[in-house]
């Protein structure tokens, strides 16, 4: 499973540079291993939205009862949305997989190669990754991301019939991203 969801984050950022963006911070939580679905951040805002963005992606985890996460998010890209100093690699995708027990921090340096950089349109680039690093148990994770490992498996007491859902409805009007699984489906 785990080559899968390094396989699909992969996929999502060479697809988003290749565009001329950076995908946003997304979280995939898992069930008993069955991935629920991937849910990427709300449109963000530079300071303390941003922070508060990017840790409210536990909601969801939470209100599944997920007893595994997966949180993606690029170093640059990150430590500019919330004003924190770059720490490892950059560029690099990360990845942390998470339970309540603790986390592993997986990064996936690369370089990025320009495809096109014309005046009117974003520079589209693609990465080369690099060998990535050991994965680091208990490696340091930026504030927004610790908090969303955090608050992942903190229950949402929500006094509804249907916590997940509410949830789940909850954070598409507030801009976030959601892509269930059939499993986990509305």
């Amino acid at each position: 499973m785990w080559d899968a969801l390094v396989g699909v984050a992969k996929d999502a950022y060479t697809a988003g540079l290749g565009a001329g963006t950076v995908p946003r911070p997304l979280i995939m939580p898992l069930v008993h291993g069955e991935l629920v679905g991937m849910i990427w951040a709300r449109p963000l805002k530079v300071g303390q939205d941003a922070l508060t963005g990017i840790a409210e992606l536990a909601n969801i985890a939470a209100a599944a009862d997920a007893d595994e996460v997966v949180l993606v998010w690029e170093t640059f890209d990150v430590a500019t949305a919330c004003e924190l100093p770059i720490v490892g690699p950059a560029p690099c995708l990360n990845m942390v997989l998470a339970t309540r027990d603790g986390h592993v921090l997986h990064q996936f340096p690369y370089t990025e190669q320009v495809l096109s950089d014309s005046p009117k349109d974003r520079a589209a680039v693609v990465p080369d990754w690099k060998p990535a690093p050991r994965p680091q148990p208990a490696g340091e994770l930026v504030p927004p991301i610790q908090a969303a490992v955090n608050y992942s498996f903190i229950p949402i007491e929500i006094d509804h019939p249907s916590p997940f859902g509410v949830t789940v409805v909850l954070m598409e009007e507030d801009g976030y991203r959601v892509s269930l699984t059939e499993a986990f489906t509305l």
